[in-house]
């Protein structure tokens, strides 16, 4: 679309994180269950962190006796290649304490994939920590209404002058309306017209946020109303 865009323009759940932690004066250090996104943006803002990359143990017995870090505040969830059941007991075993600050950076179950391929997304794995933790994340990605906040806070844009564009109504069309922003379903990507359709025909109080404002069949059909 012939957009030019710097590194600051994009804000990613990893950034939104950070900015979280920020916030709340987070003091401590991090678990995280992910990827080096995540650790980068907690560099940034100088908070310690563990657990990225493959873990180190291979046995049973090995992964039970690891040593539980006394400094660690906080457990984060996000996208990890490097998934496992050591990392998932690690994970729940921090949470077992109430007062661990439990993160996930977004609710995505799936990523486009070709084929009948099916690509677990980062709510995937967010879901199985909240199953064996018995605690429930704080989400900081769509459709979590802290997006709209700390754009507003962090970038001073007006809701009312917003248009979210997304392919999935269960995230960026909810984002959008819970944000107050405009919303524009592409058609091109994960909902299709059919469930678009039967989300406005509901008489569910809870589908109501997942209909768009408006849908395109791809977003190149967007360019004729920019074109001024």
């Amino acid at each position: 679309m012939n957009y030019i865009i710097n590194k600051d323009e994009v804000i990613s759940t990893s950034y939104l994180t950070a900015c979280y932690l920020k916030g709340i004066n987070f003091e401590g250090k991090v678990y995280i269950v992910g990827s080096e996104g995540i650790s980068q943006e907690l560099d940034e803002i100088n908070i310690k962190h563990t657990g990225v990359g493959p873990d180190v143990f291979t046995t049973l017995p090995d992964i039970l006796n690891f040593v539980i870090d006394p400094e660690v505040r906080a457990v984060i969830v996000g996208m990890d290649k490097d998934f496992s059941y050591a990392k998932m007991i690690k994970a729940a075993t921090y949470l077992n304490n109430s007062e661990i600050i439990f993160i996930g950076t977004n609710t995505d179950e799936q990523f486009p994939a070709s084929g009948m391929k099916i690509l677990p997304g980062t709510g995937s794995l967010v879901r199985a920590i909240e199953c064996c933790s018995l605690r429930k994340a704080v989400i900081m990605g769509k459709p979590s209404s802290f997006v709209g906040k700390a754009l507003v806070s962090e970038h001073g844009i007006n809701p009312q002058r917003t248009l979210v564009i997304g392919d999935r109504c269960n995230t960026d069309i909810v984002l959008g309306t819970r944000c107050g922003f405009q919303t524009l379903l592409v058609l091109s990507g994960v909902t299709n017209l059919a469930e678009a359709q039967q989300y406005k025909k509901s008489s569910k109080e809870e589908d109501k946020e997942l209909v768009p404002d408006v849908y395109l069949k791809t977003l190149g059909d967007l360019m004729p109303f920019l074109a001024d």
